[in-house]
């Protein structure tokens, strides 16, 4: 219902009277109104306002009767404008001009209220755009341009002052700075960004000069690709949804033949007024606006919600999902885990842990490895810059080798100096094996003569990880670990978080078997990173990208996508999941509680076409109302 307008519409949302559906309804309200009054009043006769009536209705119902038309005319469908033209019909025909305004300027009010809600939901994602900026300093042949930000292309290098954002995404090239990337993926922290990292359209730079090379034009930037695919979600239906529109197109064809039969009815007996009546308040009372809009307004509510705390969900029916779910099964690395390892022990046994940290890092600067990165980012943080290193050589699966201070250096496996130096190791292996056990990689360096030390790797767990579990427990939710890594790694890190239950050594085919077990027993949600664990996250009831900003192939692996690499970002999910499954409940029981009291007493006669009216459009603004709070997140605890 709330698309019939959208190509007149747009600009009109800010000011409510200026939106044109509820503006012709405040209209042929400002021209019945009065009438009405002045009737009531006995200042004129009813023959006197009858002509303001017939002007009032077809200037209230322009909107929505032109809706059920065309659907009536092109799709062949039934829909509840077609009820509500044929009450207004037959309060016509029985001379209740009045009743006929009233339920016309009602349903315009109601019907109006619902598609500036649509409306505005759909601009409030839009309106991130405007966070980018409209112009962009391009760098050309070393002198700052201003040009306009739709002119960037893939490869223009431009600069971002303090305090500006950033015009399109891109990776930096010089500077370093604080950057704001909240818009994007609604992490509320700034990031630290220098030369190599990611920046993305819309972030706000902090106090350094950042230049950056664009990596996608100002149209094709995160920012767009999440408001298209916020606005393409929102015409994904539910399951709920669908339900609801399949009974609406079976429902309302009933409920007018119901009319057409007392209808028929009043034409065979010899005073079949009340019959007609009782025709006409039934088409108004029995009307299931509420029912069948209440789920679309919550659902895009929610998404809408999520959308702008970077969570982006692709669907009425994976925000349906969220409230299903009763297991969580968790990729570990780069899930779990930041994906990384680092430093966790450094333990020297001949000379000062100084020494040992900076030969070390000597020999690793002139590595790719991840292992080595780990070594020297520790060794700086530490205030230890690499020395330089000559002779540098790789061991193939066994480590590195290289002069230092003059001497020549070895790093690496214990293998490499058991088997290839020939240095006894039977003095280290308990220290070795224990640190193994805990699921560490241990490397170890030293001369051809002795060893100098080991150090001790692993991939630690996200900061706020074991919180998240630990909120997840509470909400009643198992949790599980599927991961390729080694069973003692795997454990460590699911003991230290409160994991459940760990499934370690699997390959992708053994992911989405294990997924698929778990789903025989209870729907299943998992978490991955989008690219490595695409089957898996297919397989699952739901599944959720981490960290997907900036990679297509995140967004596309999964039904969710956590723009940002923070975990919280899952309880958020679900939250707004459980509190869209709790708003579409009460306006399900709320609409069907107004039918089932409606229906009878029209039926009976108990009620006037007048009541009738203002009970159902009155039910059909606490609908909409109640579905916006679809996308006000709950607090922690109440899904």
């Amino acid at each position: 219902m709330a698309a019939c307008c959208d190509g007149e519409t747009g600009g009109h949302t800010d000011r409510w009277w200026r939106f044109p559906p509820l503006r012709n309804a405040l209209l042929a309200a400002l021209v019945a109104g009065p009438a009405w009054v002045a009737e009531v009043a006995g200042l004129v006769s009813h023959v006197a306002t009858v002509p303001f009536y017939w002007i009032a209705i077809p200037l209230g119902a322009w909107y929505w009767a032109r809706e059920g038309l065309e659907g009536l005319v092109r799709e062949r469908a039934v829909g509840i404008e077609i009820l509500m033209l044929a009450a207004t019909a037959g309060a016509g025909a029985l001379g209740l001009w009045e009743e006929a305004a009233a339920l016309v300027v009602l349903y315009a009010f109601a019907e109006g209220v619902e598609e500036l809600t649509f409306a505005r939901t759909r601009r409030a994602i839009r309106a991130l755009l405007d966070l980018a900026p409209k112009e962009a300093r391009l760098l050309r042949d070393g002198r700052e341009v201003t040009v306009p930000a739709a002119r960037l292309r893939p490869g223009d290098r431009f600069v971002v002052r303090p305090g500006e954002s950033v015009p399109t995404d891109g990776v930096v090239e010089e500077g370093r700075s604080q950057v704001d990337e909240s818009a994007v993926t609604g992490e509320s922290v700034p990031v630290d960004k220098g030369p190599g990292d990611a920046v993305f359209a819309a972030a706000i730079n902090g106090e350094g000069r950042l230049v950056i090379r664009a990596t996608a034009a100002h149209a094709d930037n995160t920012l767009a690709r999440i408001i298209a695919m916020v606005e393409q979600a929102q015409e994904r239906k539910g399951r709920a949804q669908q339900w609801m529109e399949r009974f609406g197109r079976r429902y309302t064809p009933a409920v007018l033949a119901a009319a057409a039969g007392l209808a028929l009815w009043a034409l065979l007996v010899e005073d079949g007024d009340l019959l007609l009546e009782r025709a006409v308040v039934l088409l108004v009372a029995a009307a299931p606006c509420a029912l069948v809009i209440s789920l679309p307004i919550a659902m895009a509510a929610g998404i809408t919600a999520a959308g702008r705390r970077g969570i982006l969900i692709k669907g009425g029916a994976h925000l349906e999902h969220l409230a299903l779910v009763r297991t969580i099964a968790f990729d570990k690395t780069g899930t779990l885990t930041l994906g990384r390892p680092q430093v966790t022990e450094v333990i020297p046994l001949d000379g000062d842990e100084a020494e040992l940290l900076a030969t070390a890092a000597a020999l690793e600067a002139a590595s790719a490895h991840p292992l080595a990165a780990a070594v020297v980012e520790h060794a700086r943080a530490a205030g230890h810059e690499p020395a330089p290193v000559q002779d540098f050589a790789s061991l193939t699966g066994a480590g590195l080798r290289g002069t230092v201070g003059g001497r020549e250096w070895y790093i690496g496996q214990p293998a490499l100096f058991s088997e290839r130096l020939g240095h006894d190791l039977s003095g280290l292996e308990p220290r070795l094996h224990a640190l193994q056990d805990e699921g560490k990689t241990v490397i170890l360096l030293g001369t051809r003569d002795h060893l100098a030390g080991l150090l001790a790797l692993e991939d630690v767990e996200r900061p706020g990880a074991g919180e998240v579990i630990a909120n997840l427990h509470r909400l009643g939710l198992r949790t599980v670990m599927l991961t390729g890594d080694n069973p003692r790694a795997a454990g460590r890190i699911a003991a230290r978080l409160g994991i459940d239950d760990v499934r370690a050594g699997l390959r992708p085919e053994d992911k989405v078997a294990a997924v698929q077990a778990l789903e025989r027993e209870q729907p299943v949600l998992m978490v991955g990173d989008g690219v490595n664990d695409a089957p898996a996250l297919a397989a699952a009831t739901c599944g959720i990208a981490m960290g997907a900003a900036g990679s297509d192939a995140a967004i596309e692996a999964a039904d969710i996508a956590l723009m940002a690499d923070d975990l919280a970002k899952l309880e958020e999910a679900l939250r707004l999941g459980h509190q869209a499954k709790r708003v579409s409940l009460q306006n399900i029981a709320f609409a069907l509680l107004v039918l089932a009291v409606l229906v009878p007493a029209a039926l009976a006669g108990w009620i006037s076409v007048a009541v009738a009216v203002l009970v159902h459009e009155a039910s059909e603004l606490l609908a909409v109302a109640n579905g916006l709070r679809a996308g006000r997140l709950p607090g922690r605890g109440a899904a």
